[in-house]
């Protein structure tokens, strides 16, 4: 886990928006969008606006600080990253459940295509979705409801 006030260092200008942005993420629980996050702020008291959250969201993510994934609609999820170590993450489509998985065939293959075709400096995306054992039970029960997101 980060010090409090290390986690300010990592993406730039400090400022106590910022701060708040960033503690606000590190204690949220899973995926959280942009607009929840600042929802989440608001109704703690931080005076914390909409703009810089997603500049802070931003910046973390390109600083390698936050997870980003999409969500079914295509809401741009994001979690903090404790390290700068790279994650894979299969989520819960009804819940949002995320969990952290072993990446690291994914990360030999993108390696591997990126040296036989020539290219450097190769990123990429993978996003595992899913439905958890509570999720498939709660769908499987007789009258059972899709249950939606947790954001």
């Amino acid at each position: 886990m980060t010090a409090p006030g290390d986690e300010v260092k990592l993406i730039g200008r400090h400022t106590a928006q910022r701060a708040t942005v960033v503690r606000a993420l590190i204690d949220a629980d899973g995926f959280v969008g942009a607009q929840a996050l600042h929802d989440s702020l608001l109704s703690g008291g931080s005076p914390v606006g909409l703009n810089t959250v997603y500049r802070t969201l931003t910046a973390l993510a390109e600083a390698g600080r936050a997870d980003v994934i999409r969500d079914s609609s295509g809401e741009r999820l994001y979690r903090h990253r404790p390290s700068a170590e790279h994650r894979h993450y299969l989520l819960c489509r009804g819940c949002g459940l995320s969990v952290v998985v072993d990446s690291a065939v994914v990360e030999s293959w993108a390696a591997g295509i990126a040296d036989s075709s020539g290219f450097a400096d190769v990123e990429h995306t993978l996003e595992l979705t899913g439905l958890c054992a509570d999720c498939r039970t709660e769908r499987s029960a007789p009258g059972g409801k899709p249950v939606p997101p947790r954001r």
